[in-house]
């Protein structure tokens, strides 16, 4: 029976979930807790995880509660935020510093270890990158303006030359380096290194080398990554000969200790060139710099399985093994995904054996892997069993997982089969709120929908899809498509429609006809 519900009550409106899904409520990762508690301002501030969760409240606590702080400590938790991406809680956290310091010296005495503390120009210089990053570019710009004199030093116009190239504007960077260079803060490669990068995310690897050429040609040397990001634009456009010529200038240079990263950046280029005697080249230089780098390891084995090289791949695994004597779970990752690169999927089962029978945390992200491999093998019945065996263990699946599995089912044409898939995967959108479906996946399920779906799975499916995606013509276009066909009324959903603000286009007028000629 064709439903009669309109679009407009959908929010209202919740689908049943599968059977798995209802059992399946709990965090996506299972860990052990560390009992014992820690109390401190750094703890207390990892303690809030969500990004919409103000840390100020905290540190108010902190206050009244009459706790010391040094400046080392409050430096530490803003670096520690900023290294986990966490900008706007270490934005918050710098302006709560920033407030008490440049406002409330009295009670600074009282409730830090040092009465004296300085809000520094590289202070300042940090909180501008966490305002270019939460707040934009406008603000970042009004921000340096406020600064005194004193306080605009290189690190601070450093700062604001990498917003200008994090933006990916040219023509600002270039004037900043001038009046850089005539203020004399271009005595390191760092902002020249910043320019060089700018040039290579716009595609305009052929300017790369002109500023290596200019740092040199202005006395400033070099470092390691001026020279790594050369000799990848000169890869990036196949030019191995200048590649090489880069590669032997920096091996020549006595302030640079050559690292396995910079071999590892060269072996790919010449695995992607098919020139695979040079590539085992400089995968053995690469190799003798690893020394006890897990990450090095990851990179080795993953290009030896790029060239098919079984053996190499075990050797550097069980090498890995010995050395590092820990294994991550990204380490785990990166191994499957060489077994699976391989076509070795018997392989690849024993190693999640092994990981799951020595794991903490239970990453989904590791038996993925596999999943993805059953997918591409066209084995994507195995790997939803292997998924539900993981479920039945009381693991608590995420919605990549189900993604996977419905795009293994849309490659076969087992659309029914893609649907039900992602209706699970957008049921779980909870378990990990950073996944975005792909479009393309989307397209398709919204397209079968149109042509072959019953009205309540395609409202379901929307319902549950504007959760991750903005609701779109495309969209529509399936709703319609699934109204008509069934012979609903589509009066209230073009109202939702204009109300969304889509105006109709020539494939709505197409859909809409279909509705006279069934009448």
């Amino acid at each position: 029976m064709a439903s009669t519900t309109s679009f407009m009550i959908l929010n209202n409106k919740t689908k049943t979930l599968t059977a798995n899904v209802i059992l399946a409520r709990t965090r996506t990762y299972c860990f052990i807790r560390n009992p014992v508690k820690r109390n401190c301002l750094h703890s207390r501030i990892n303690a809030i995880g969500h990004p919409s969760c103000s840390v100020t409240p905290v540190l108010q606590q902190w206050v009244k509660e009459g706790k010391n702080v040094n400046e080392f400590q409050l430096q530490r938790i803003i670096r520690d935020l900023r290294a986990r991406r966490r900008f706007g809680h270490a934005l918050e956290f710098a302006y709560f510093w920033c407030a008490y310091v440049g406002f409330f010296a009295e009670q600074v005495s009282k409730w830090t270890s040092s009465s004296d503390l300085k809000f520094s120009s590289s202070d300042c210089a940090v909180q501008l990158d966490l305002i270019g990053r939460v707040h934009g570019l406008r603000s970042t710009q009004n921000y340096f303006s406020s600064l005194r004199d004193q306080d605009k030093t290189v690190k601070t116009y450093g700062a604001l030359l990498n917003c200008y190239v994090r933006e990916g504007l040219i023509d600002e960077s270039v004037s900043l380096m001038k009046k850089m260079r005539e203020m004399g803060f271009l005595s390191s490669p760092l902002n020249y290194n910043d320019l060089m990068c700018l040039y290579t995310n716009t595609g305009q690897l052929e300017k790369v080398p002109d500023v290596l050429l200019e740092m040199k040609m202005n006395g400033v040397s070099p470092d390691r990554f001026s020279y790594r990001i050369c000799i990848n634009s000169f890869g990036a456009r196949a030019d191995y000969n200048s590649m090489d010529k880069v590669l032997q200038e920096m091996e020549r240079q006595r302030h640079i200790q050559m690292d396995w990263g910079t071999y590892s950046v060269v072996a790919n280029y010449y695995i992607k060139a098919g020139l695979n005697e040079k590539a085992l080249l400089y995968l053995k230089e690469c190799e003798k710099k690893v020394d006890k780098n897990a990450l090095g390891y990851d990179h080795l084995i993953s290009l030896y399985a790029s060239l098919g090289n079984k053996d190499e791949v075990k050797r550097l695994w069980d090498l890995q093994k010995v050395i590092c004597r820990k294994q991550t779970n990204i380490n785990y990752i990166k191994m499957l995904g060489s077994l699976v690169k391989l076509g070795e999927l018997e392989e690849a089962e024993k190693l999640l054996e092994e990981w799951e029978l020595s794991c903490k945390t239970y990453d989904f992200r590791v038996p993925n892997v596999l999943l993805i491999g059953y997918c591409q093998k066209g084995l994507v019945e195995k790997a939803e069993a292997k998924l539900q065996d993981i479920i039945k263990r009381k693991k608590t699946a995420i919605p990549n997982c189900w993604s996977i599995l419905a795009a293994g089912y849309a490659n076969k044409n087992n659309m029914e089969k893609a649907f039900e898939c992602f209706m699970e995967a957008l049921a779980l959108q909870a378990q990990n709120r950073e996944w975005r479906p792909k479009a393309s996946l989307i397209s398709s399920l919204l397209s079968w929908l149109g042509e072959n779906g019953e009205v309540e799975d395609a409202e379901a499916f929307v319902k549950l899809l504007r959760t991750k995606v903005p609701t779109n013509r495309e969209i529509y276009h399936a709703l319609l498509k699934a109204y008509i066909r069934n012979g609903n009324e589509v009066e209230g959903l073009l109202e939702c429609m204009k109300d969304d603000k889509i105006d109709e286009d020539e494939e709505m007028m197409k859909i809409l006809s279909l509705q006279e000629q069934n009448s």
